[in-house]
């Protein structure tokens, strides 16, 4: 597990390689990743965007941006935390992602970005 603190938000990421899936007889790795962002702060905080750069050894960088995550828009009160699931396909076995979440502190309404922090996403075979 990789985890970052921004402002007493804790983001932490956990991945997992899903093999390979083909499209057109052309192999694509499968990659998912559990993210948990911890609120360790004073105030309530709500998730509004997402902005990530995914690294792909053999592609462009791809940049995905938009409303919250999964279709939610968490809203995290002091010791609470929130976990989801993603994933992404990739043309190559090594690549990464980072980028940062949009939040706004309901108790001031101050905006803010909380970092997630860079993760590697590599088959396991290629760890040995």
């Amino acid at each position: 597990m990789i985890y970052q603190i921004t402002k007493g938000i804790k983001i932490s990421v956990v991945t997992n390689n899903k093999g390979v899936s083909f499209k057109d007889k052309t192999p694509f790795y499968v990659y998912s990743y559990a993210i948990t962002i911890e609120n360790n702060s004073s105030d309530t905080v709500k998730l509004t965007d997402r902005f990530w750069q995914i690294y792909d050894s053999l592609s462009a960088t791809e940049i995905v941006s938009g409303e919250g995550v999964v279709g939610q828009t968490p809203v995290l009160a002091p010791n609470d935390s929130y976990t989801y699931t993603s994933g992404c396909f990739l043309a190559s076995n090594i690549g990464a992602m980072k980028g940062f979440y949009t939040m706004i502190n309901l108790d001031t309404f101050e905006q803010f970005k909380v970092v997630i922090p860079n993760f590697q996403l590599i088959t396991p075979y290629l760890l040995n």
